[in-house]
């Protein structure tokens, strides 16, 4: 059996100082298939994958690795990085809740650039499967919401069969699950799958060419695995100030649900 105090929230690292070149954030874009030198309104996930890393080795988590699945996302963009310059990333584990496939933990990461003004903050809802927490639950928790809109297709994401290698690379995000085929089945999972920031990246693109919009806030939920090659769909609406989307497989299954950007 495998458990966790609930006495890692609270637990702090860094912060950590990252510099940001040009190469990363058109890299980036690439593994996207767009050329751009502005960053991309995911890239934040690039730099706050090492303070987070560290955050979970800190407290623990890292021992419960092979456990994790990415299970939500809510980032804020206080205003976009850019190329040249050296940010600073603080990660904090902020609430902890049992639910029935594990352990769910919020890790927050908050950036910050040269003057200290909030560059990016974001939630990262981490789900440790047949994890036992011990001592109840603690922190507050904000689930994305449910949105019944009636959705439209916005555009299709052909994942090609390399997509998770060159994701990897170019984001600098490397966890075996999504190169590795062995470790990936010694996990429980039927192959390498596609990273969950890489689907919600892909999704956004699509949103953002259909609606034009400039992303302050973008939530979500992960409610499947993305296995390559596949073709997925992104559909969206209007809701509001806000966009709801979702994104979904071939066979029609959500992959993305309670997606939302404002």
């Amino acid at each position: 059996m495998f458990t966790l105090p609930n006495s890692v929230v609270g637990r702090e690292s860094g912060p950590e100082a990252t510099a940001i070149d040009l190469r990363w954030l058109m890299a980036y874009n690439a593994a996207l298939g767009e050329v751009s030198e502005a960053a991309h309104a995911l890239f934040p996930v690039c730099y706050e994958w090492p303070a987070n890393r560290t955050l979970r080795v800190a407290s623990g988590l890292q021992a419960l690795n092979e456990r994790l699945v990415h299970a939500q996302h809510d980032l804020v963009i206080h205003r976009a990085p850019r190329a040249g310059e050296t940010l600073q990333v603080a990660g904090r584990i902020v609430a902890v809740a049992q639910r029935r496939p594990g352990a769910f933990v919020v890790l927050r990461m908050e950036t910050r650039g040269a003057g200290g003004e909030p560059v990016t903050t974001t939630d990262y809802g981490m789900l440790y499967r047949q994890v036992t927490l011990e001592g109840g639950d603690r922190g507050e928790i904000e689930d994305p919401p449910r949105h019944d809109a009636r959705l439209q297709p916005v555009g299709e994401i052909a994942v090609a069969a390399t997509a998770a290698h060159v994701y990897t690379e170019c984001a600098r995000i490397w966890n075996p699950i999504h190169t590795e085929p062995e470790y990936a089945r010694k996990a429980g999972l039927p192959g390498i799958i596609l990273h969950g920031t890489a689907t919600l990246a892909f999704s956004i693109s699509r949103v953002i060419n259909s609606f034009r919009l400039k992303p302050r806030r973008i939530r979500c939920r992960f409610a499947g695995m993305v296995l390559m090659p596949s073709t997925l769909t992104v559909h969206a609406s209007r809701v509001g100030d806000a966009i709801a989307f979702e994104t979904r497989n071939a066979q029609g299954e959500s992959v993305i649900e309670r997606g939302w950007i404002g």
